[in-house]
């Protein structure tokens, strides 16, 4: 059932998912011209009626003694999917496990491991569990970024970037949606080369629009709103997504 939420539980909601910890309930009130109580009252409502679900931390596992943080896309069935979601998360190592609306791959699982040997004790366990898995890779940096709708008019947009990983010599792949009003929407793919928009190492090897996956031809048009999976060559430069709306 749907929880009927207004303007200011929204930009409540945007500013918590911005960053949690340096929220100030008067910075808030103050912008939406209410009182500090009123937000903390909020905040209260969101927690009680299970929209506002907790405060996760973002953490660079990597730096800490070399640990490696894996996502595991696995298939469970469908009329189980949230009993083996929740017993993946029992499994040591697990720190995330997200549903997906889809009969393949229907897991999205993060994990985290002291070193390969470890993962591959997760992985185990996973199949274990009775879990079949389809795909794994590294999570070599994730990003975050709070709802643009809910936030104020004058918020930066940029695409949200969805999934990284590192291949040998160099080679990179990342997953993002392509923001509003990006300098590459509206083009085919055989245009942003011809225009200089995407480098000659660049690739484009997966769109997604509105569930159905396209395939990325030169004269496939790249919109906002699609999921793009990009093949880079080489590591990409900080300013090197900035055609698909970056800030």
């Amino acid at each position: 059932m749907d929880s009927r939420v207004d303007e200011i539980d929204k930009r409540i909601l945007y500013y918590l998912a911005q960053d949690a910890r340096n929220t100030s309930a008067p910075a808030i009130a103050e912008e939406m011209q209410v009182t500090p109580a009123t937000i903390r009252n909020r905040i209260q409502q969101l927690e009680e009626q299970g929209i506002l679900r907790g405060y996760p931390a973002d953490i660079d596992y990597e730096r800490i003694e070399g640990h490696v943080t894996y996502q595991f896309r696995c298939t469970a069935p469908i009329p189980d999917r949230d009993r083996f979601a929740k017993s993946a998360l029992e499994i040591s190592g697990v720190v995330r496990v997200r549903e997906l609306m889809t009969g393949h791959a229907n897991l999205a699982i993060t994990v985290v491991g002291s070193d390969t040997n470890d993962i591959s004790r997760i992985a185990g366990d996973l199949s274990d569990l009775g879990l079949e898995i389809e795909d794994e890779s590294v999570i070599e940096a994730e990003y975050h970024h709070p709802y643009h709708s809910f936030g104020p008019d004058d918020a930066p947009t940029g695409p949200s970037l969805t999934d990284f990983m590192n291949l040998a010599g160099g080679a990179e792949v990342i997953e993002f949606t392509v923001s509003e009003g990006a300098e590459i929407a509206g083009l085919t793919i055989e245009q942003a080369v011809k225009e200089g928009l995407l480098a000659d190492e660049m690739l484009v090897v997966g769109i997604e629009r509105d569930g159905e996956v396209l395939t990325p031809k030169g004269g496939a048009e790249i919109q906002s709103g699609d999921v793009v999976s990009l093949f880079s060559k080489t590591p990409l430069e900080k300013d090197a997504l900035e055609v698909f709306g970056t800030q």
